[in-house]
């Protein structure tokens, strides 16, 4: 399987359950902590149906586990970064959020995708559940550099999570 640019199902069914937070910039969500982690194989079977995010049980993101990046002497660390949420906005149908840039700085590794997930341990959440995961579309390397995420404008036609009626 590849990795999909989707909102997972089980995001969808917390989401309504009330088990995520994505509250203003500076404030801190009722326990929530979103993450970002980085995979470098197409087939690291991200999709519709993933519904948490797994540490390799090595403990180094060996890309043959869990076809996470390597963090051994790559300058990435086993389950990705921490999210600064930008806001929640709406506007007549779409309500939206998403994040602030997000580097690795001193890297050298090659990603292909990314799983965005909550970190928190709310009670009635599965810890590390999934929110989406995303496809860069092909290969994307440093080498003894700075790995930038940038994220879309946070707005109601480029933000990266969207609900439309």
């Amino acid at each position: 399987m590849a990795i999909a640019s989707v909102l997972v199902n089980s995001f969808k069914t917390q989401l309504l359950g009330g088990y995520h937070s994505f509250n203003a910039p500076g404030d801190t969500p009722a326990g929530s902590a979103f993450k970002i982690a980085l995979y470098s194989d197409p087939d690291a079977n991200l999709g519709t149906t993933t519904t948490i995010y797994t540490a390799p049980s090595d403990g180094t993101a060996d890309p043959t586990n869990t076809k996470e990046v390597t963090s051994t002497g790559s300058g990435y660390t086993t389950g990705g970064s921490a999210l600064v949420n930008t806001g929640v906005g709406i506007s007549t149908v779409t309500s939206f959020t998403d994040f602030s840039d997000v580097n690795w700085t001193s890297a050298s590794f090659t990603a292909r995708g990314c799983l965005i997930y909550n970190s928190s341990s709310i009670s009635g959440l599965t810890l590390n559940s999934a929110v989406c995961s995303i496809d860069f579309g092909g290969d994307k390397t440093v080498s003894s550099g700075t790995f930038t995420i940038q994220f879309p404008s946070n707005d109601a036609s480029d933000a990266i999570i969207r609900i439309t009626s």
